[in-house]
C-alpha cells in the first residue's frame, strides 16, 4: 500500500520511518510512504497557506487551494500507477476527528492509498471537510501543536497490520484491542528471576490450557484496567469472534 503525508513541516518525519519494523517494511517495498510540503501548492510568490478567518477570531486558518490540489496531484500519481480503481482514504488529523481505534487502523491498512492531512493553527477551511477528506481522526482528547505527531502515530499503526510486515503472521492478532480486550501477560526466559516464577501452565505444553488461561487473564486485566471494553467487548466474547475493522 501507499501512505501520502501532507505537512508544512516534512523535516519532522526524517528518519522516522527508516527505523525498526517500519523501516523494513519500507526496504521490502510493502508500504510506500511519502511525504508532502503542501506549501509547494500555494498560489503566491511567500508560499501563504493560512489566511484570517473570515468573521473574525483569533488565529489563522488553512486556505483550501494547496490542500485541494496537493491531495488531487498525489492521487493522480497514484492512480497512473494502478490498473483498476483506486481503493484510498483520505485523512484530516484534527482534535475534532472519529477517536482512533485499533479497528480504524486495521480498517485502512486494507486500502491501497492513504493521504493523511496534518492541520495546523486554527483548522482548516471547512470546504476542505466537505468536499476534500474522506475521514477525520483524532488521537486522543487534547490539542498538538500540529497534525504531524499523529500522523506518524497512525501511519505506525496502519503499517505493522499490513501482511508480511510483522514477524509473525499472528503478532498482530494477539496485541491490546485486536479483539476489543487488553492483552494478556507475557513472559519469557529465565523461568526464574530474583524469586518471581513464570506461571506454571506457560512451561506446561498443554497448549488448551495455556489459551485459556490467556483468555482469562485478558479479561481480568480488561475488568481492571479498562472495565469500558468489557461491553464493546462481550458479542465478540460471545461468538468467539475477532473483532472487523470499524468503519
Amino acid at each position: 500500500m501507499r501512505i501520502d503525508i501532507m505537512t508544512l513541516f516534512p523535516e519532522m518525519f526524517s528518519g522516522v520511518f527508516c527505523q525498526s519494523i517500519i523501516g523494513r517494511a519500507v526496504g521490502r517495498g510493502l508500504v510506500d510512504i511519502r511525504v508532502h510540503d503542501f506549501r509547494e501548492y500555494a498560489h503566491d510568490k511567500h508560499h501563504t497557506v493560512d489566511d484570517y478567518p473570515y468573521g473574525g477570531g483569533a488565529g489563522m486558518v488553512l486556505k483550501p487551494e494547496p490542500l485541494f490540489e496537493s491531495v488531487e496531484a498525489v492521487l493522480e500519481n497514484v492512480e497512473g500507477q494502478r490498473v483498476g480503481p483506486v481503493n484510498h482514504r483520505i485523512v484530516l488529523l484534527t482534535p475534532q476527528g472519529q477517536p482512533f481505534t485499533q479497528g480504524i487502523a486495521r480498517g485502512l491498512s486494507t486500502c491501497d492509498e492513504v493521504v493523511l492531512i496534518c492541520g495546523h493553527y486554527e483548522g482548516v477551511d471547512e470546504r476542505v471537510r466537505q468536499h476534500l477528506i474522506t475521514n477525520e481522526i483524532s488521537i486522543g482528547d487534547y490539542v498538538l501543536t500540529g497534525g504531524e505527531l499523529p500522523a506518524m502515530v497512525v501511519t505506525d499503526a496502519i503499517c505493522r497490520l499490513i501482511p508480511g510486515v510483522l514477524g509473525a503472521s499472528e503478532a498482530a492478532a494477539d496485541d491490546s484491542f485486536s479483539n476489543g480486550l487488553l492483552q494478556f501477560p507475557q513472559y519469557t526466559r529465565p523461568p526464574m528471576y530474583r524469586g518471581w516464577s513464570v506461571p506454571e501452565v506457560l512451561l506446561s505444553g498443554n497448549h488448551a490450557e495455556i489459551a485459556r488461561w490467556r483468555k482469562e487473564e485478558s479479561l481480568k486485566r480488561t475488568r481492571e484496567r479498562r472495565p469500558e471494553l468489557l461491553d464493546k467487548a462481550q458479542p465478540c466474547l460471545d461468538s468467539e469472534a475477532v473483532a472487523g475493522p470499524i468503519s
